[in-house]
């Protein structure tokens, strides 16, 4: 078989369009600087910005000009979709990184992972000091996960396409679609999903303020809340409310597990509350579980520190619980505790280790294994016992929503959950092996990197500390749990170039 340049080119021509409208978004960070001048804080360079701007505009229009694609193959397959994506990410992820690295000296695959953390709303950070650190450069840090929530192509496609090639780009982010289209076409999907995703990060701004909360720390938490990635400019995370005298810290608090509950859910089933179906958040199998997980995890952590740390407080070990459960079920990553300190349990640990597989909804902008696939996985479960007391000859189906599961998506979810265990064996023995870090701790970091959630039972400050080759696992966890794992599994594929 002989290697497709054409295949090459079409990917190319993408990503560099692509790279165009990150040229656009770098500009609001940029503006943001000049506007607010960085008063009492460290001055951003003039070259934090613009570098990676030059890149954009460089790199963008002499590839996207200079490939001439034959009118046979201007029309996208699903591999050359799943290849865009993959490169897009590693594309928009390297030129984000650059001003990390030019603003902050740290080292470029510090500055690499902390952008893809960023563009895959995972939400691991290798900075430390953010307290001092230039408020443009934390913007778009938070930005990155914004963009990220809903996925910088779908962004792309409402910008730039109808119709035509979108659908092929639409369907290659599967975890952002499963859950269905809400209005018949892409192109109208797309526009009501981001109008959904813009109105609640809107509200949740709108309250934050409200609640005292500054206009920039409002709008930068609203950005992370909604895209589930949790980078706070802080490094105290959303502790800082209470720490710094905030008069309605747990008002705040509780506005952010509002937000996050609404990031880690199926838009789709936002859109149906919106136009007056409200029985649409308990009336299918996703929905029923999502509740019973969240419930249950809150029994759990709850529970254990009620029964086992003297002195709790029902009030505030209720408010700390659930934040935790919303912030690690629908990936987040916000703390108002450390997940790995003495606050909690050793059992609300290893149900945090459970949420961060199970993640969020089909649909949503969270991470994990996706609650319906775990729903799925149950079903088939349940069915092989069935079968197993059923008299030979029986034939038996599994339901979901009242419908006959299709095999196809039934050997999807089985394949995705063994790569999944797979990749996670992967990391904790990468991790393991090139660090001092016990068995859970190293668990917990390509559980975090895979589920994209962010905290792990590792401090950050040993984060930055850790191997390069535990780093670059980490970077490819967190692609390939943003893409959920089969695009990236093409890529290495010899076919998948031929």
């Amino acid at each position: 078989m002989r290697f497709s340049f054409v295949r090459l080119r079409l990917v190319i021509s993408y990503v560099c369009s692509i790279l165009l409208l990150l040229a656009f978004l770098l500009l609001v960070p940029l503006l943001l600087s000049l506007v607010l001048g960085e008063p009492g804080i460290q001055d951003v360079r003039p070259g934090t910005f613009l570098i990676p701007i030059l890149v954009c505009l460089l790199l963008g229009p002499a590839g996207w000009r200079r490939v001439r694609l034959p009118a046979s193959r201007r029309r996208m397959s699903t591999p050359d979709a799943m290849l865009i994506c993959v490169f897009s990410w590693l594309a928009i992820s390297a030129v984000g990184a650059l001003p990390f690295t030019y603003e902050l000296g740290i080292s470029y695959l510090d500055a690499y992972f902390e952008a893809m953390s960023g563009f895959t709303t995972t939400g691991i950070t290798m900075l430390t000091g953010l307290d001092e650190m230039p408020r443009s450069l934390l913007f778009w840090r938070s930005m990155t996960q914004w963009v990220g929530g809903l996925g910088i192509l779908t962004f792309f496609i409402v910008v730039v396409y109808h119709g035509g090639l979108s659908h092929m780009l639409f369907n290659a982010e599967s975890h952002k679609v499963s859950g269905g289209r809400i209005a018949p076409g892409v192109w109208n999907t797309l526009k009501i999903l981001w109008l959904i995703y813009i109105l609640f990060t809107t509200l949740v701004a709108a309250a934050l303020i409200l609640c005292g909360v500054g206009i920039y720390d409002a709008v930068a938490h609203a950005f992370t809340c909604l895209s589930t990635g949790g980078y706070s400019p802080y490094d105290a995370s959303i502790a800082r409310f209470q720490e710094a005298g905030y008069r309605h810290y747990a008002l705040i608090e509780y506005v952010l597990i509002a937000g996050m509950w609404a990031g880690g859910t199926n838009f789709l089933i936002h859109h149906r509350v919106l136009t007056g179906r409200g029985r649409a958040l308990w009336n299918n199998d996703e929905m029923r579980a999502w509740w019973i997980v969240l419930g249950g995890a809150l029994a759990l952590v709850l529970g254990s520190r009620l029964l086992s740390v003297e002195g709790s407080g029902f009030g505030e070990s209720l408010r700390h619980s659930l934040f935790q459960v919303t912030a690690i079920a629908t990936t987040t990553g916000f703390a108002t505790r450390d997940i790995g300190g003495a606050y909690f349990t050793p059992l609300a640990r290893q149900v945090f280790l459970v949420l961060m597989v199970i993640g969020g909804c089909a649909g949503s902008t969270g991470g994990g294994l996706k609650v319906i696939r775990v729903v799925i996985l149950w079903k088939l479960m349940g069915e092989e016992v069935r079968k197993a007391l059923s008299p030979a000859g029986e034939v038996h189906f599994p339901m979901v929503d009242g419908k006959r599961l299709d095999a196809t998506e039934a050997h999807r979810t089985a394949g995705l959950f063994f790569a999944w265990i797979f990749l996670l064996l992967l990391g904790a023995l990468t991790t393991a092996a090139l660090s001092e870090h016990g068995a859970l701790a190293s668990a917990s970091g390509m559980f975090s990197a895979l589920g994209n959630i962010g905290p792990a039972y590792i401090p950050v400050a040993e984060m930055a500390r850790l191997h390069p080759a535990v780093k670059i696992t980490y970077i490819l966890g967190m692609l390939a749990g943003r893409l959920e794992i089969l695009p990236l599994l093409i890529l290495l594929s010899r076919r998948a170039w031929h």
